[in-house]
């Protein structure tokens, strides 16, 4: 079995804590920032903030629907929170302040445990190439959200 990793990242416009916000919502916001297609649907089984919360997707995948069920944790609150899916993939969203607390440096990665040999590259090639434009998208969706939700306080002026 070899292990491939993978992973986009996008600088988020919003503080960190708007956009960690986002991606916890499994309930109301995390289904707004998935790309359709391929994702189809994104469904609470159990709980639907953050860590505990149990998720199952559908994606369509070259006219075939894939259906998974993932656990996430949260072993940075705040910082980084881990999808642990049933098919064997471990995606992770990490977030870091940027700019004194301004903007955010969003990256989605994902790590397999696929074959090894040539079907294992092979195999590890084409999820890449499929999901790599998906989670662009999603950051590109992610910053759109994450204008929506910032509230601007003017600066205070001290004379």
């Amino acid at each position: 079995m070899a292990t491939k990793r993978f992973s986009s990242s996008a600088l988020i416009h919003a503080p960190a804590q708007v956009v960690y916000g986002i991606i916890a919502d499994y309930r109301h916001d995390h289904p707004q920032i998935l790309p359709k297609p391929p994702f189809v649907s994104l469904d609470v089984e159990q709980g639907g903030t953050g860590a505990g919360t149990i998720i199952r997707a559908q994606m369509r995948v070259l006219g075939r629907l894939q259906v998974f069920h993932a656990v996430v944790s949260e072993p940075e609150p705040g910082r980084v929170l881990v999808e642990t899916n049933d098919n064997g993939y471990v995606t992770s969203f990490t977030v870091e302040p940027r700019t004194d607390g301004q903007q955010s440096y969003v990256t989605i990665a994902t790590e397999m445990t696929g074959r090894a040999g040539l079907l294992g590259a092979l195999e590890g090639w084409f999820v890449t190439r499929l999901l790599r434009p998906v989670y662009v998208k999603e950051l590109e969706k992610l910053e759109a959200l994450a204008a929506t939700r910032e509230t601007s306080t003017p600066p205070t002026r001290t004379y």
